[in-house]
């Protein structure tokens, strides 16, 4: 006797979130890319109930980085002193959704690049692709401060995503973000009361929560994965369950995360296999993991990375 197949219901929904502004909405992006939207968890109920297909943002650095493996970074070798053309070649070449230019190189601690530095290259991606842009601070929050309500300005208009706004520092660029006609990444450090609190304080501002992605801090695999995992899940069946402070599509950083573990990049390693093979499997495999547990929008940063998830994507979500 056949076992009758299971379809679990639910009251919510993930909110949608269309981001970039094309020139009808008075930006100047050639697409837009919408995210969000299940009233499922992956895999269950119907088609109709899976939501809008996940998306890939690929990562442009602002400055020339110093600790990317040559693995990697032989991808960019010549157009990593201009993000502009680098963009380019992400989108062109490696079919990017989306580019998140990282501020890395206003932080204190790397280049300590200005405000106008930060300005610069936000207006030479804009020109050099039409896809939607994620605008990503350095981490510092006296600098990141005095940098991102410059950068906010130079984008207005083009209905980015930027951030992140954290639970002690939110309100200058949540502020920003609504004067300027952007969606807002909510930041908490896997936690997720903390990460409702953060879009509780953000809503108490004003701002909509339908323009709101919400980011917890990623695990790569073997780097607690198992933990960030657990964390995107439960944000998935609170949203489900209805929680409308828990409701928003989630990005995840498992480009940085990734490549920064020394399984993904150590060369002299016998036994492990090739490392032009290991990094972006190590990628990949943690890209896959989190697109299952719910999240709508991955950071990514190995072309080879990249073709894999997309691959994977194109074959769940139909």
């Amino acid at each position: 006797m056949p076992v009758p197949e299971v379809k679990e219901s639910f009251a919510g929904q993930v909110s949608r979130v269309t981001l970039g502004s094309t020139k009808d909405s008075g930006g100047t992006r050639t697409s837009t890319v919408t995210v969000g939207g299940a009233r499922n968890v992956v895999y269950g109920g119907s088609i109709e109930q899976a939501g809008e297909k996940p998306v890939i943002a690929m990562d442009v650095l602002d400055s020339r980085p110093d600790d990317w493996p040559e693995t990697l970074a032989e991808h960019y070798q010549d157009v990593m002193d201009s993000p502009g053309d680098w963009a380019k070649k992400c989108v062109e070449e490696f079919g990017a959704d989306l580019v998140c230019v990282k501020f890395d190189g206003i932080h204190p601690d790397k280049a300590d690049k200005d405000a106008a530095h930060a300005v610069k290259v936000t207006e030479e991606v804009l020109k050099a692709v039409g896809v939607p842009l994620i605008l990503w601070d350095s981490g510092n929050d006296e600098k990141d401060n005095q940098v991102m309500p410059k950068v906010s300005e130079a984008a207005k208009g083009e209905n980015v995503l930027i951030g992140t706004v954290k639970e002690d520092n939110y309100k200058a660029l949540t502020a920003l973000a609504l004067a300027d006609g952007h969606h807002l990444i909510t930041h908490a450090p896997l936690d997720i009361n903390i990460a409702k609190q953060v879009n509780i304080l953000v809503s108490d501002m004003g701002f909509p929560l339908e323009k709101i992605v919400t980011f917890q801090a990623t695990g790569a695999l073997g780097y607690g994965i198992e933990y960030a995992y657990s964390i995107q899940e439960r944000q998935r069946l609170a949203a489900l369950g209805g929680d409308k402070m828990m409701a928003m599509p989630a990005i995840c950083d498992v480009g940085y995360e990734s490549w920064r573990v020394k399984e993904a990049k150590l060369e002299d390693a016998p036994g492990w296999g090739a490392v032009e093979d290991r990094g972006p499997m190590w990628e990949a495999t943690t890209a896959i993991c989190l697109l299952q547990a719910g999240v709508d929008i991955i950071r990514m940063r190995h072309p080879r990375a990249v073709a894999t998830v997309k691959n994977f994507i194109n074959q769940i979500w139909q």
